[in-house]
């Protein structure tokens, strides 16, 4: 049950249930592991810290639980280097805990869901130790993407995310200069060679091990970047390289998986939600066909800037594709990889980004002056809009606090290989993955007894879980009405989502059943009409059942009256 003033009885039916899967309208909690809790006082979130912080989450409201990677690692990238797919990191845990960690989060009514990193792995795993010692043409590098170079250049013209060149030329065995090897990320994650059949023979592997472990699914890494153009050609142009991204063969390798997972029986309900970057939001529609991803998320939206028009339209090309899909829409407004909500809705004063190859890296940039308190507001209104819409809903760890992105940590403390590898002319992510704060008086504002991975500023202690705790209007208060909010009224069912004309450029607004939501982006208040009935729920704050108006950068949903 739903508690607080806007989950009372309303008074309306709730949209009618179906069989369905639990990714049609869940909320799922984004767990960045080395950020949440930390159990054992190394200053690193482990696995432990999760199942210590378990009741937080299961108190949010949220379905499921995804997890970034705890896979041993060197931590090149944090994870997403990857040495040995079927074990956990010491630092994080032992296969035992992340047992007790599947069960308890099963006991309180979460699905678990990891993090998988099929494009690339680590240098330091087997297969790419074993590559290197067997030399050019052997049947270890043949699962790797080796060429040879042109003269001393490299193979072709491709860059890294990262920045730099995607290649790097290894050391032969017999001491000489050798082969170059592709990886689209760090040079300390080669990409593997999908063509080949060893490496699909291996993840259809990893994928039953986790599975057999009671994991309920994965959010597929760069699922757009598993195949490369086979003759390798150079890109003549910037931006999106067609070349190494959103190639037809990774189409096959979500088909295999769908079916792999569908053998488990649809008691189990697993799931499948791909990170696809693409140019065109209508290429999503292939990765989502019936027989392959089950979800990819909705970055439309995500990349939109506080606009009702933008927003609405980012709206309405995710809604149109899951009408021709089928496929639930899987709504973000942040994750790991890009600055707080917050933070990018509070700029100002925007700055232009230079052009970039990385589909992300305006996000990744400061881009000008932040009003955190405006940030707070619009975040908060975006947060009723992704919960009045249908499908499911990714929220990232500290986005239930109102965290701000911490914009000026030191550069000897950064350890984003973004940051390093462009010169610090991209400040990274690191900002995003700061430990949250848990006790606004505890060393570590009660992250843990050791020192973070990451410093906290002084200031993260007025976001600590314990002080939103004390005060009902928080924002960690709010993300639990409005969810709870969603539940009761079934909000994230499939359904139309029926667009209103507000009379005001600056609204958007729509109907889902008998409930209105409307998005004021404008800064002075909109006067909503009195057919919609009153706000029942308010990014504003509370609101009374007579409240008909919407403030400038808040969010309410309407009903009629009883």
């Amino acid at each position: 049950m739903c508690r607080g003033r806007a989950c009372e009885d309303l008074g309306v039916p709730r949209i009618p249930a179906r069989p369905r899967s639990f990714w049609d309208d869940a909320v799922v909690y984004q767990l960045y592991v080395r950020s949440f809790a930390d159990s054992d006082g190394d200053g690193v979130g482990d696995l432990g810290g999760v199942i210590g912080r378990l009741g937080h989450i299961a108190a949010l409201g949220a379905d499921a639980i995804w997890l970034n990677p705890c896979y041993p690692s060197p931590q090149a990238d944090h994870g997403y280097d990857i040495a040995d797919y079927h074990a956990v990191n010491p630092e994080y845990g032992t296969l035992e805990t992340f047992d007790r960690l599947v069960a308890e989060a099963h006991a309180r009514g979460l699905r678990v869901l990891m993090d998988l990193v099929p494009n690339h792995c680590s240098e330091r795993h087997p297969w790419f130790t074993a590559a290197l010692a067997a030399g050019p043409g052997s049947p270890e590098r043949a699962r790797f993407v080796f060429r040879d170079g042109r003269g001393d250049e490299p193979p072709n013209n491709w860059r890294s995310v990262f920045g730099g060149p995607a290649w790097t030329r290894v050391t032969e065995p017999d001491g000489t200069p050798g082969q170059w090897y592709l990886h689209l990320f760090a040079r300390e994650q080669p990409d593997f060679d999908w063509r080949h059949p060893e490496v699909l023979a291996y993840f259809d592997d990893v994928l039953r091990f986790w599975f057999d472990r009671g994991v309920d699914g994965f959010r597929i890494d760069v699922c757009h970047g598993l195949v490369k153009d086979a003759a390798l050609r150079d890109w003549p142009g910037d931006g999106y390289n067609a070349h190494s991204w959103n190639q037809p063969g990774v189409h096959e390798i979500f088909r295999r998986w769908h079916a792999l997972a569908a053998g488990y029986g649809p008691e189990r309900d697993l799931l499948l939600v791909g990170e696809v970057w693409v140019p065109d939001p209508a290429d999503l529609d292939h990765y989502l066909r019936p027989d392959e991803l089950h979800q990819a998320f909705s970055f439309d939206l995500l990349v939109q800037p506080w606009d009702a028009r933008a927003l609405r339209a980012a709206v309405e090309r995710t809604t149109a594709r899951t009408t021709a899909t089928g496929a639930p829409a899987a709504w973000t407004l942040a994750n790991h990889d890009v600055h707080r909500t917050v933070t990018r809705y509070g700029i100002t004063r925007p700055e232009p980004a230079p052009a970039s190859n990385d589909a992300f890296a305006a996000l990744l940039r400061p881009r000008g002056e932040v009003d955190v308190e405006l940030g707070q507001r619009r975040a908060r209104a975006a947060l009723l809009l992704l919960l009045a819409l249908p499908g499911s809903v990714f929220l990232y760890q500290g986005e239930e606090l109102g965290l701000p992105e911490v914009l000026d940590l030191p550069a000897e403390a950064r350890q984003d290989p973004v940051f390093h590898r462009t010169g610090g002319r991209e400040q990274g992510r690191d900002g995003c993955r700061v430990p949250l704060p848990w006790t606004a008086d505890a060393p570590a504002f009660g992250f843990g007894t050791g020192v973070p991975w990451l410093p906290q500023p002084e200031w993260f202690g007025r976001y600590a879980v314990d002080v939103q705790e004390a005060d009902e209007a928080s924002v960690l208060h709010f993300s639990r009405r409005a969810i709870q909010a969603r539940r009761h009224l079934g909000l994230g069912a499939p359904g139309p989502v029926e667009w209103l004309d507000p009379g005001d450029d600056a609204v958007l607004a729509f109907r889902r059943g008998q409930l209105v939501c409307a998005v004021n982006t404008g800064s002075t208040a909109f006067t909503a009409p009195a057919a919609w009935g009153a706000a029942v729920v308010s990014s504003a704050g509370n609101s009374s059942g007579g409240n008909s108006g919407v403030a400038g950068d808040s969010a309410a949903w309407f009903l009629p009256a009883r």
